[in-house]
């Protein structure tokens, strides 16, 4: 489970909004995502829990940003080195990867990796795309159920309740419904 103090250390570096589409409901639908396909397979949870959040956490905006991927896992080793983080090499190694190559459109590699880019691509809807089967890396990801269930919730901005229950935010436009 991805701590509070965590999530606020992260939070405190992301120069975009909160609200936005790169943002904490992205980052918790990703989490949810990536929850259900580890179930499922045999990928190391905590590597794709924290890919979740550390992903798109270094974007310096919400359109084109080739780098953020390197800038996210480059926080990622931060972290890591000053005690935020207890993972052992070949999870870090896994993570900085997965975050680094996350936009590459890459379908092979271990399959934690391939989890954490599952759990991501699965919540494309979010941005007007549908993902492809073949581009998914995973059975568990390319399952139907699965692809309907997280399309469904990206494409109308689902905020999962572990935005309040885990992370303790409630995000600007829900403080007023």
């Amino acid at each position: 489970m991805i701590s509070k103090p965590l999530i606020e250390a992260i939070v405190a570096h992301y120069a975009q909004p909160l609200e936005g589409r790169h943002g904490l409901a992205h980052w918790a639908r990703v989490l949810e995502n990536g929850r259900l396909l580890a179930d499922r397979t045999d990928a190391d949870t905590t590597v794709v829990e924290l890919f979740a959040v550390f992903h798109d956490a270094c974007r310096q905006n919400e359109s084109f940003d080739p780098d953020h991927g390197a800038r996210g896992a480059e926080l990622a080793r931060r972290f890591h080195n000053e005690g935020l983080l207890d993972l052992n090499d070949k999870q870090l190694a896994l993570l900085t990867h997965a975050c680094e190559a996350h936009t590459d459109g890459l379908i092979t590699g271990a399959l934690t990796v391939r989890v954490c880019w599952d759990s991501d691509r699965l919540d494309l809807g979010r941005a007007g795309i549908r993902p492809a089967q073949g581009l998914l890396c995973t059975g568990a990801a390319r399952d139907s159920e699965i692809m309907q269930w997280a399309g469904e919730r990206s494409l109308t901005g689902h905020r999962p309740d572990l935005l309040a229950t885990e992370w303790g935010i409630v995000l600007k436009d829900e403080k007023s419904a």
